[in-house]
């Protein structure tokens, strides 16, 4: 490729993190000269009729109660506009500390036994695991069956920790297949037409491309496993003594993903990098990019004429992506826990999803805030949606700190031509070795990728 990308490949690579982050770091000039498409967050607000109110719950905030809140920067229309309203229904003054998801765990774990951490934390369910296991966190007992019957059972599945639920589910995270309607107008359903496609768009010469995905990274690249019968651990990612990831279904699924490298993305690993890739398919270079709903705003500033389709079907199977779900969770620290799980809860409800989407573009969790008629006519976000209703939830527990490593690797000498099998063998043998040593030394596990 021209872009020189070799050179700085071990920087864009850690550009690949999924934290939110990257909505609004990613800035693509509109090369098009289009008008940017009209997206639900411009205009006026108000377009749901939004009601906040008293929770059904004879729960009350404790006397003279004050709640600090951690959240990203991104979330912050939302969490001012929410935390608001909860002040103005139970009189409980809320603040909110700026803090990516991806840091709070670790400041949680020093701040919270000195006093000093947040109320409600927000955090994904890689997390989980290791907080609700040191008991940072109190589990959603006065709201676990409402929670259970609003949102989808993958969302209560990355909420959850051993069959307790501990969190309040508030946005999706998952990836999909950008396409641009420009340079194709139906995106193919299978990875056969992908590639008979990119017999006819790719111009390798002027970094055109047909398809691209984040192919060195196991989490992106999942989809060649779990699609066609592998997955990391069994029983629906609670057991780490079943590691699905070399199995026949994984191998299957993983010769698709090697056949790629030559029929439709001709490039080595080292030069796949999320900002360039994005940048690429901003200016019309790349037909179909396969990325995570945090862009969708990206490009809509880009001027991309763009629409989201499911990853098109791998040896037969129906596309099946790895999801990560945003929760709030509640303190084991605070002083105020009654007023934290009423406030996890007033800020997850349909209303509250259904503002968020408004003021922030997140994709809700809540089956009927997902199924609103504004949303559902938003092919973007519902396309996004039905993408993570299929998908398989990132395991919560420790162990899974054990697998992104070795798998990265996998995906990087697997692309680059090595026997898959081998690969894999060797891949599960390390995750395996490393769930034994984090056993034994807790401390020095490596955190998730994202």
């Amino acid at each position: 490729m021209k872009r020189n990308l070799s050179a700085r490949t071990g920087a864009r690579l850690a550009l690949c993190s999924l934290s939110l982050s990257l909505v609004l770091t990613a800035a693509c000039s509109n090369q098009t000269g289009q008008e940017r498409p009209k997206s639900n967050n411009d205009g006026p607000q108000g377009q749901f009729d939004l009601k906040f109110e008293k929770l059904d719950t004879e729960l009350t905030p404790e006397p003279g109660a004050k709640l600090l809140v951690w959240e990203s920067k991104e979330a912050r229309p939302f969490v001012e506009a929410i935390m608001k309203q909860f002040t103005e229904i139970y009189g409980v003054e809320v603040t909110m500390q700026e803090l990516g998801t991806m840091d709070q765990i670790g400041k949680f774990e020093l701040d919270g036994p000195a006093g000093l951490a947040a109320d409600v934390i927000t955090t994904s369910q890689d997390h989980l695991g290791k907080a609700a296991s040191a008991g940072l966190i109190l589990p959603n007992d006065e709201f676990e069956a409402v929670t259970k019957a609003e949102h989808e059972e993958v969302a209560i599945a990355t909420a959850s920790y051993k069959d307790k639920l501990y969190g309040y589910p508030i946005k999706v995270m998952t990836y999909a297949m950008f396409y641009n309607k420009d340079l194709i107008s139906e995106p193919p359903a299978t990875m056969e037409e992908v590639i008979e496609y990119a017999k006819t768009f790719n111009d390798t010469a002027n970094n055109k491309y047909a398809f691209m995905f984040d192919a060195p990274f196991f989490y992106f690249s999942y989809p060649f496993i779990g699609s066609t019968g592998g997955y990391i651990f069994g029983k629906d990612g609670t057991d780490a003594g079943d590691i699905g990831l070399n199995n026949d279904g994984a191998i299957k699924g993983m010769e698709t993903f090697a056949s790629l490298r030559k029929e439709v993305l001709p490039v080595t690993a080292g030069d796949i990098a999320s900002d360039i890739k994005t940048t690429l398919f901003s200016e019309g270079s790349v037909a179909m990019n396969v990325t995570g709903s945090w862009f969708i705003d990206t490009f809509r500033q880009a001027g991309v004429n763009f629409g989201v389709a499911p990853i098109p079907a791998i040896a037969g199977s129906e596309s099946v992506t790895l999801s990560q779900v945003n929760s709030w969770y509640v303190s084991a620290y605070s002083k105020y826990p009654n007023a934290a799980k009423l406030f996890a809860r007033f800020a997850s409800t349909q209303s509250a999803q259904l503002l968020n989407y408004e003021l922030t573009g997140a994709v809700p969790t809540h089956k009927e805030a997902a199924g609103n008629p504004v949303i559902q006519a938003d092919e973007i976000t519902s396309a996004f949606y039905n993408q993570f209703s299929g998908s398989h939830p990132a395991p919560s527990i420790p162990e899974v700190s054990g697998v992104w490593v070795p798998m990265d690797a996998a995906m990087i000498e697997i692309w680059e031509g090595k026997d898959i099998k081998q690969t894999l063998d060797r891949a599960v043998k390390q995750i395996k070795d490393a769930i034994a040593l984090n056993a034994q030394q807790p401390e020095q596990s490596p955190e998730a990728p994202f």
